[in-house]
């Protein structure tokens, strides 16, 4: 299909980085970015769980998403965010290496994620864009809440 076919549609997202690698998630579910705060901890939790944090009167649940997808180093540094996602109402932070930019992305440049891949991480890939210097791999936010929620 020819971009003329069809109305241009794009998709604003914000990109970060967990290692090396660059993921998005879409701006709609975005509620802020801060910086890294003290971070209450919380008993039997899984690991990636790294505890609450009272973010305006409003106590949050704050996930290592680096632990979660499975990178090793989860050293924070002075560029470690916290992304604040809200689904339905409820708030989540998800604790990544770096906030790198809000791109917007026309649908032509996503791919649905490969078959071969084996790994569990499959299931929270959305999609994969494909950008001249580099691949951003977009996270599917209910699939992500659902598998945290249900550990």
């Amino acid at each position: 299909m020819k971009t003329g076919d069809k109305a241009m549609t794009d998709l604003q997202i914000v990109s970060f980085m967990i290692g090396k690698e660059c993921y998005g998630l879409n701006i709609l579910n975005v509620k802020e970015i801060i910086k890294m705060v003290n971070i209450t901890s919380l008993p039997n939790v899984p690991d990636y769980v790294e505890g609450i944090i009272n973010l305006r009167e409003s106590v949050i649940p704050v996930i290592d998403l680096r632990k979660l997808l499975g990178v090793k180093n989860t050293e924070l540094t002075l560029k470690t965010r916290i992304i604040v996602l809200e689904d339905h109402g409820k708030s989540n932070g998800f604790i990544v290496d770096e906030v790198s930019e809000v791109l917007r992305l026309d649908e032509m440049l996503l791919e649905d994620p490969p078959a071969s891949t084996v790994d569990g991480s499959k299931e929270y890939i959305k999609q994969i864009a494909k950008l001249d210097d580099k691949m951003v791999i977009l996270l599917d936010l209910d699939r992500l809440l659902f598998y945290v929620k249900a550990a």
